[in-house]
């Protein structure tokens, strides 16, 4: 059996995140931190500007755990982990907590998860915006 090689998210990558994703959040008046992970969940990339909430450098870094562990982005997970829904303890089972809001996105080259983009300070809705936007720019 034989596998294709993908090319691995690069610095240069994670700076096109961040860039683009800084700019949608500039566009929309808000401050953010921004988060961009490789696949072994290792930091690539960190923005905090200095008018961000302190929390949000946090909270942008667990978006981005969250999307790379479940390769999902963190706003289809709300609903799952309500109670009853299917990831309801999902927290407690992993070795480090995980952020269900929007704003964590996986991202992918080749049909292969290669990191993932986590945004915070904004409302929920904006930062997964912001970080959807990042995603595309680096398509």
């Amino acid at each position: 059996m034989s596998t294709t090689a993908v090319t691995p998210l690069s610095t240069e990558d994670a700076e096109t995140l961040v860039s683009a994703a800084r700019r949608a959040a500039e566009a929309a008046g808000v401050t953010v931190s921004i988060t961009v992970l490789d696949a072994g969940g290792h930091l690539l990339a960190f923005r905090r500007d200095d008018q961000a909430v302190l929390i949000s450098g946090e909270t942008s870094t667990r978006k981005a755990y969250t999307a790379l562990q479940l390769n999902a982005s963190t706003a289809d997970l709300v609903e799952a982990v309500q109670p009853g829904g299917l990831f309801h303890t999902l927290p407690t089972a992993l070795d480090r907590p995980l952020l269900f809001i929007a704003g964590g996105v996986p991202v992918h080259r080749d049909g292969r998860l290669i990191g993932a983009i986590g945004v915070g300070g904004g409302a929920p809705e904006q930062d997964h915006g912001f970080a959807a936007a990042a995603v595309k720019a680096l398509s």
